[in-house]
Formats: C-alpha cells, sequence, structure tokens
C-alpha cells in the first residue's frame, strides 16, 4: 500500500504560508492516475501574513487583544462583524482586510495590526514569537509600532477524495493529511481542526493501509508506468534549450494571487484559466540547467511546476462553475450568497482526454444540518 500525505499545494500563490516544497505533488499524481480531486476551489486564506515572506503572525495576537486598523487607523471590522470584530472567523477577516486593500484604505497593499496597546510586558510574555518573527522579517517591533499584514493562501480544504479510512478509488492507495478530502471541514477550515486531518485520519489512514497489506498480495506497479515517468524525466534533462521554470513559477503564482485569491469574479477566473492555458504550453519547453542525477533541485521544481499546473487548472474550472458563495468561495459581485439548493454539493474533477472535467457529488449530512452564519 501507498498513502499519500505529501500536504497542500499554498505554493500556487505569491503569498502564502506554506512551505516551498507545498506544491500539492500527491494531488497531482493522483489527478494524473486517474482518480477524482474534490473541492478544489477551495483555498482557505489567513488574514495575517507578513508581505511578502507569507510568515504567518498567529491568531493568538488577535487572543490577546491586538487590534486590526485601515490607514485612517480605523479599527474597520465594526463595518463587517461588528459583534466579534478582531475575533470572527478567518475568511470573515480575510475578506473584509481584501475590500479595505480594494478600496484604497491600506498601506502599500497591507492593513495593519496593532498590539501597542498591549503594552511592552505583555508582548514579551505572550506574544515573544510573533514580536521576533516582525522584527526578523520586517524590522518592525510591535511594542512601538504596528505590524502590516495582508491575507496570504493558508489551507486547502480541498484535495484527493477519499473515505474516513483514506482509501481512494485506486485499490491499495490512500490518501491523509491536507493532500486528501475526506471531507472533515467543508467549505472553510476552523482554526485547529488541521490536527483532525493529520492525526485522527491519519491513523486511521495508516492502520487500515498496514491491515489491507498483511491480509493481500502486492500490488504490482506496471513497467509501462515506470517506463513513462523515465521517459518523461530524461526530456526534461535532456532538452537544450527553452525558458527557466522559475518565470513560470512566478507568473502562476501571482496571478494567482490576483484572480483567484480571497474574491472570485467570473471575468479574472476566465482569465485565470486562459493564461493558465498559456503556461502549461511554455512548460513544455521548460529547461533545466543541472543536468545531474543526484539531488537535482532544478529537476525537482520543474517537476513540482508541472503539479501546481495541474491543479491550478482544476481550481480553475471548479470555481467558475460554482455560482455561488460558500467558505473560502467568495463572489461577490455576481453571486454573493449560498445557494443549498443548487450548490449544497461537492465538485469534483477528473482528467479527461488530458483536460479538467467536472461533475458533482452530494454532500453526506448525518446529525448536524447547516445553518446561516451571523455575526
Amino acid at each position: 500500500t501507498v498513502i499519500l500525505a505529501t500536504g497542500g499545494a499554498g505554493r500556487l500563490y505569491v503569498g502564502t504560508t506554506n512551505a516551498y516544497s507545498c506544491t500539492g505533488d500527491g494531488m497531482a499524481m493522483a489527478l494524473r492516475a486517474g482518480l477524482p480531486l474534490k473541492d478544489m476551489e477551495m483555498m482557505q486564506f489567513h488574514p495575517t501574513t507578513l508581505a511578502p515572506t507569507g510568515v504567518l503572525i498567529t491568531e493568538g495576537c488577535r487572543g490577546e487583544g491586538a487590534y486590526l486598523l485601515n490607514k485612517d487607523g480605523e479599527r474597520f471590522l465594526k463595518r463587517y462583524a461588528p459583534n466579534t470584530m478582531e475575533l470572527a472567523s478567518r475568511d470573515v477577516i480575510s475578506r473584509a482586510e481584501q475590500m479595505e486593500i480594494d478600496a484604497g484604505r491600506d498601506v502599500d497593499g497591507n492593513v495593519l495590526l496593532d498590539l501597542r496597546h498591549l503594552g511592552a510586558e505583555r508582548i514579551i510574555e505572550r506574544l515573544p514569537g510573533s514580536r521576533e518573527l516582525s522584527m526578523t522579517f520586517l524590522g518592525v517591533d510591535p511594542i512601538y509600532d504596528p505590524i502590516p499584514v495582508r491575507p496570504g493562501a493558508h489551507y486547502h480544504m480541498g484535495g484527493v477524495a477519499t473515505d474516513v479510512w483514506g482509501q481512494t478509488e485506486l485499490t491499495g492507495l490512500y490518501a491523509s493529511g491536507e493532500c486528501a478530502c475526506v471531507s472533515v471541514h467543508g467549505a472553510n477550515r476552523l482554526g485547529g481542526n488541521a490536527l483532525m486531518e493529520t492525526i485522527t485520519y491519519g491513523k486511521r489512514s495508516g492502520r487500515h493501509a498496514a491491515e489491507w497489506a498483511l491480509s493481500h498480495t502486492t500490488v504490482e506497479v506496471p513497467e509501462s508506468a515506470e517506463r513513462n515517468a523515465e521517459r518523461e524525466l530524461r526530456a526534461l534533462l535532456e532538452r537544450a534549450d527553452g525558458e527557466r521554470p522559475w518565470s513560470i513559477r512566478d507568473e502562476l503564482a501571482t496571478t494567482m494571487h490576483e484572480n483567484f485569491g480571497v474574491f472570485r469574479r467570473e471575468h479574472q477566473m476566465a482569465q485565470q484559466g486562459e493564461i493558465v492555458s498559456g503556461l502549461r504550453e511554455r512548460y513544455q519547453r521548460v529547461l533545466l540547467e543541472d543536468k545531474g542525477e543526484i539531488f537535482n533541485s532544478d529537476l525537482t521544481q520543474a517537476i513540482e511546476l508541472g503539479f501546481l499546473l495541474d491543479l491550478a487548472e482544476c481550481m480553475v474550472v471548479a470555481g467558475i462553475e460554482r455560482k455561488e458563495s460558500r467558505g473560502a468561495h467568495a463572489r461577490p459581485d455576481d453571486y454573493p450568497v449560498r445557494d443549498d439548493e443548487k450548490f449544497l454539493k461537492h465538485t469534483i474533477v477528473r482528467l479527461v482526454d488530458g483536460a479538467p472535467q467536472l461533475s458533482w457529488e452530494p454532500v453526506r449530512m448525518t446529525k448536524w444540518e447547516p445553518q446561516e452564519r451571523k455575526y
């Protein structure tokens, strides 16, 4: 048995809290193997990240009483979540921040996280890590100055479709953690619940995979699959001219942030689909400078770029067809409200003849029925 546990795909975006290695490898490999990906449009944005690094400033700052201010020094959340203010959920605060930024009430594309009123003693005692990050990556000491923050891609609720034991449609293949979609988070993961997907469902997947392996014969990998993979690697390594991967990757990350970020608009999503298509064409001529076969990070990054392009295409296809606002998928201009009658269902994307094909799957509900969330 094999368990995919490759994490998320935050590196689709120029601003992300994810590690550089979070390029959706497991999701893309499953997709190419003919497996379905579920809810790929559901990318969560965290409201307090540092630009341009994407380093996360913990929600503990707001838990301790920090304020979010616009350039005029106004606690702008009174217009968006007047009852909970800075303690509203991530998606609400991220959208509020983005609206302030889009309205020009920003500071160089950021809003301000203000801890100054907490006092030096409390900041040093309760939030030393956040202070250190701010000073290290921005040169800002929150004891004296507010921290510039902006929404950044944080967690992908979508992923490889699995059952509650981590099983995929392919016999002997499991997926667990952020690369999987059970789905325990629906359209909007709550803070801390990633532990449920990693620890609880990771344990279930591991146990089930081990039991399956002990009671079944080995699943052989077809020789043709190995030969195809070797041929693709040789083609990358032997190419003599073309475009370097980083230029394509940078353009993908920048345009995804602009066109498929906190807010989604029909024309921007359609434009992003065209951009991704063009980038995929350019990727066919991607050039490696390192031709070695040992610890070749140039090769690794080129392969990862191919994975990211596959996933971006799936996300855009699903996002365009979900004509409502739900969880992390916000369409403020044309479909600003949730539509349970038409869209209380999962998006399912498969590769058919090399292109993503969308279908829908009903949401399984047991005890709890969905209700409108109000602040």
